[in-house]
């Protein structure tokens, strides 16, 4: 009984939410955005996957909204879900793996609606094997690649000490983090650097928010030494920020530019959220081509050009986006991307951790991707 009211109260909340983004009616709203555990703004995930729909939508003048459910379980976003389509929803967009088991209900609940699920694939609650039907387009990214520039970035630009701070060890942050450490080791073999030059230490907060716990360690990771950290955890990175200014530091983003955050933000690792967004729309209103990702998983990656570095700055064409960097320049950053996207360069994806948890220990990240140059410490 007391689940049911919890939906019911769901329910109720995001009606109102709904309403009030669609200037009083709750229908007539073609695109519509669920966001997960976090917010609109949260300057990651959920902002970067709904700057893609705004910037579709006002384009070709179709009507959009967001909900964000109350309760962040499942139950709570099919309900979400459900009333998305009780709007109107022709298109139902999905920020993050938190989806996979809700896409996984509303994709035959719903045919005709079609579902664009980033950083997930669809499968039932006690299988992890893939089931999408022809009305969802999964998205998932080479977070590894994008990792792996970051860290590369770090140590050509002279950074010997370096942290990671991760969220929950889902597989996107653990493809992050490895590519960080695969970066950190070519540069240093590039700069024939000797076996041990770069520290990292290593951890995973177990969560996706800004606290004080999550500031602490990163203050602590600075007093021990560390010129930078990737901050790889959605608002996990608002506690890095805090944290490095304090300590005259330096800040990694993920997922979105960053750099707009923070002055202690020297580049981020991103994602092309906004633009494989569109990209699916642009499918589905424009190009009538959803046959393109419908019913299947769409890797964006740098043969794409769906992850990497940023290389503009908002709002200023003659901007120098790696400003922040002390020598790693464009130039070098070109170098490497090309690389990255001939397939010169390879990073790996995917280790085999023995803790239920995700979270690899030191021993099984320096042998299973190979650090000779890069020691870890984890945490």
């Amino acid at each position: 009984m007391k689940r049911l009211l919890s939906i019911a109260l769901v329910i109720v909340l995001m009606a109102v939410t709904l309403a009030g983004c669609s200037g009083g009616s709750s229908s007539g709203h073609e695109i519509i955005l669920i966001t997960d555990k976090g917010n609109i703004d949260d300057k990651s995930f959920n902002q970067g996957s709904w700057e893609g729909v705004v910037e579709f939508a006002e384009r070709e003048g179709i009507s959009h909204t967001y909900i964000k459910p109350e309760e962040a379980s499942d139950d709570g976003y099919l309900a979400a879900i459900d009333l998305a389509v009780q709007g109107g929803a022709k298109v139902v967009v999905t920020p993050g793996f938190l989806f996979e088991v809700p896409i996984y209900e509303a994709q035959t609940k719903y045919p005709d609606v079609k579902f664009i699920l980033l950083d997930g694939a669809p499968h039932p609650a006690d299988d992890f094997t893939p089931d999408i039907k022809e009305n969802v387009a999964s998205i998932l990214y080479a977070e590894e690649e994008s990792g792996y520039l970051a860290g590369y970035a770090a140590v050509m630009d002279g950074k010997r000490d370096l942290g990671f701070m991760g969220g929950i060890a889902v597989p996107a942050v653990q493809a992050f983090g490895y590519g960080y450490l695969q970066g950190a080791e070519d540069a240093a073999k590039e700069l024939g650097l000797p076996d041990g030059s770069i520290k990292v230490i290593y951890h995973y907060t177990g969560n996706f928010e800004e606290n004080d716990t999550n500031k602490a360690t990163a203050s602590t990771m600075y007093q021990e030494g560390v010129e930078v950290i990737f901050a790889c955890g959605g608002s996990v990175g608002k506690s890095v920020m805090s944290a490095a200014a304090e300590a005259g530091a330096k800040v990694i983003g993920v997922d979105v530019d960053q750099r707009y955050d923070s002055e202690t933000v020297i580049t981020s690792a991103t994602k092309g959220l906004a633009p494989s967004v569109i990209s699916v729309l642009e499918s589905i209103y424009k190009t009538n081509s959803w046959e393109q990702y419908g019913g299947k998983t769409t890797y964006f990656n740098a043969e794409n050009d769906g992850v990497g570095l940023p290389t503009v700055v908002i709002g200023d064409e003659n901007a120098d986006a790696f400003d922040r960097f002390d020598s790693f320049s464009k130039d070098d950053y070109d170098a490497l991307y090309a690389k990255l996207k001939g397939g010169e360069v390879s990073v790996t994806r995917t280790i085999d951790v023995a803790d239920p948890s995700g979270n690899a220990t030191a021993d099984e990240l320096t042998s299973q991707l190979n650090l000779k140059k890069v020691v870890v410490t984890t945490r």
